[in-house]
């Protein structure tokens, strides 16, 4: 598990400054990767917030592992993500 959320936080991480050196607005894409990644499918996430960017072979294997991870986490645990995505995306509208 201890691999699991280091590989997670990497991705984040990385995501995040990529998304800062373009100067596009990263908490967008954040949360819509995030949304994509804990409630679709790893193609849409290279068909949405993944879209512009071309994914290399290693990345894409990164990111379906990643997909499962996320995937395998037991139903509570992904729907207070779901639960906590939205409040999230609730509290940027207000």
């Amino acid at each position: 598990m201890k691999g699991s959320t280091a590989f997670l936080l990497v991705t984040v991480t990385l995501l995040f400054v990529c998304r800062l050196a373009t100067g596009e607005d990263t908490t967008e894409f954040f949360m819509d990767f995030l949304q994509t990644l804990l409630v679709g499918s790893p193609d849409e996430i290279y068909e949405g917030p993944l879209s512009k960017y071309d994914v290399n072979a290693d990345a894409r294997a990164a990111m379906t592992e990643l997909k499962s991870c996320i995937d395998g986490l037991q139903p509570m645990h992904k729907a207070e993500l779901v639960k906590l995505l939205v409040q999230v995306l609730g509290s940027q509208d207000a």
